[in-house]
């Protein structure tokens, strides 16, 4: 197994810290402390690098992000960033909506699940891991009805793992945010509202989930 992150600890015992149920039982992440305990040893098993990004666990690959795992209040999830790419033989992966076009989840709610998923979910980890090798890219449909902002752009070119979530929302969701992006007039308040949503961008929500 991979070197554990410090980080990934405090977020399994506290939670996310992005809310107030922070360290309390209500928090989402102690609801699904087992699954995502599981999930973590079986990505950690497959030489990832563990790191916490977003409030979240994420795994990378010579820098570059291939999982995350999260909790929400009706179950936990493993996310693959490029899981459009992978083959999916044994049918596990699902979108977070119908227009999603880069992530791909696997759903649990129980701890029994994962272990029994193990032998596929590293199978599609080390998938993941090859397509990070090769260098391939997921092609993504260009929202060219709508102007983006300048900051979001830029927030694109510093980001790719941030591009391709949010090109992996619902086209919906996507002008919901380009268009409450670029409502102020200031680039020092829009560049705010972007760092202010990133989180919840990253975990499939649009501006009003």
């Amino acid at each position: 197994m991979n070197k554990t992150n410090p980080k990934v600890d405090i977020y399994l015992r506290a939670g996310c810290g992005r809310c107030s149920l922070t360290n309390t039982p209500e928090c989402k992440v102690h609801s699904w402390t087992k699954e995502l305990e599981a999930l973590r040893e079986i990505v950690l098993d497959c030489g990832l690098t563990e790191e916490l990004k977003w409030s979240q666990p994420v795994y990378t690959f010579e820098g570059n992000n291939i999982i995350l795992i999260t909790a929400f209040k009706e179950y936990c999830c493993i996310s693959f960033f490029k899981g459009a790419l992978l083959k999916d033989t044994d049918g596990i992966l699902t979108k977070q909506g119908e227009n999603v076009q880069s992530a791909r989840i696997v759903k649990f709610t129980e701890a029994g699940q994962v272990f029994e998923k193990e032998a596929i979910l590293k199978a599609y980890i080390n998938e993941a891991i090859e397509i990070e090798k090769a260098g391939l890219q997921v092609e993504f449909k260009d929202v060219s009805e709508y102007e983006i902002p300048l900051e979001l752009q830029n927030k694109f070119a510093e980001n790719e793992a941030f591009r391709n979530a949010f090109y992996s929302l619902t086209s919906g969701r996507q002008k919901g945010y380009i268009l409450h992006f670029s409502q102020p007039k200031q680039s020092q308040t829009r560049e705010a509202r972007i760092e202010k949503f990133i989180p919840n961008i990253f975990m499939g929500k649009g501006l009003h989930d």
